[in-house]
């Protein structure tokens, strides 16, 4: 069966963007950008989120070996890149700076407490900000596509009833090719809403689950140095030992 070259024309994206009303095209132009735009943030979050995950899988993996604290954060280094090595590197650090100045009291333990519990926070604070960053793209390209789609699409039938008052009759022929175009804006509204939207949810429910994974390890390292501070006050030690050996690291379950 042939297809007329009427009916064709209105079946190709290309001959709908070429043939349309410049305020359609600007719509389409747009919208086009807008999709651009949002793929490049899912796939450069897809990476970030697959990376960083991958990365907490083997540092969780090495503390739950059994190899002393001191061994995996020398193994991070000084300023590791990941979330989870740095906050075991700064409660390593207040841990020991506190230690050289000998037995703890109550009063010190808990200042020392607080300041780690502050400056895991504050890394929490900042990382949850960090792995966000973009989602908002992703939320007004997915809100927002959609109108300016319907945009085009009501100045696309407005055109089409124009010609309709131009060539003085209803047939379907006259008003046809403006009627798709309008249409092809709110298809390619949609085509840009609806991964953004998708990608939105999905990547600020991952975004909840890292920040939930860095709140537990941060839980965790505070809870190992409260037993720490707990064992010392109890049954206080002779000489101080190094405080490589000091801090042990128990995950709950």
């Amino acid at each position: 069966m042939t297809i007329p070259a009427a009916e064709a024309s209105m079946m190709n994206p290309v001959e709908l963007f070429m043939t349309a009303d410049w305020v359609v095209k600007s719509v389409m132009v747009g919208l086009a950008v807008a999709s651009v735009w949002s793929w490049t943030v899912i796939i450069d979050k897809a990476f970030r989120f697959f990376s960083l995950n991958q990365q907490a899988d083997a540092f969780e993996k090495a503390i739950s070996s059994g190899r002393s604290l001191e061994d995996v954060a020398a193994q991070a280094g000084p300023e590791p890149t990941h979330a989870l090595p740095r906050m075991l590197v700064i409660a390593l650090s207040d841990w020991r700076e506190t230690r050289r100045k000998g037995p703890l009291t109550d009063t010190e333990g808990n200042l020392l407490m607080t300041r780690i519990d502050r400056a895991l926070d504050s890394l929490i604070a900042r990382e949850g900000q960090r792995i966000e960053e973009g989602l908002g793209v992703l939320s007004v390209v997915a809100t927002a596509s959609p109108f300016i789609g319907l945009f085009g699409t009501v100045w696309g039938i407005m055109n089409a009833f124009g010609r309709i008052a131009a060539a003085g009759n209803t047939n379907l022929t006259t008003v046809a090719p403006a009627i798709a175009e309008a249409l092809f804006a709110t298809a390619v509204g949609l085509a840009a809403a609806i991964p953004a939207y998708i990608a939105y949810n999905k990547f600020s429910i991952d975004a909840g689950k890292f920040t939930g994974r860095l709140e537990s390890f941060a839980d965790d390292l505070q809870a190992a140095v409260a037993r720490r501070l707990g064992g010392g006050a109890a049954t206080p030690p002779p000489p101080p030992p190094p405080p490589s050996s000091d801090l042990n690291f128990r995950r709950s379950v």
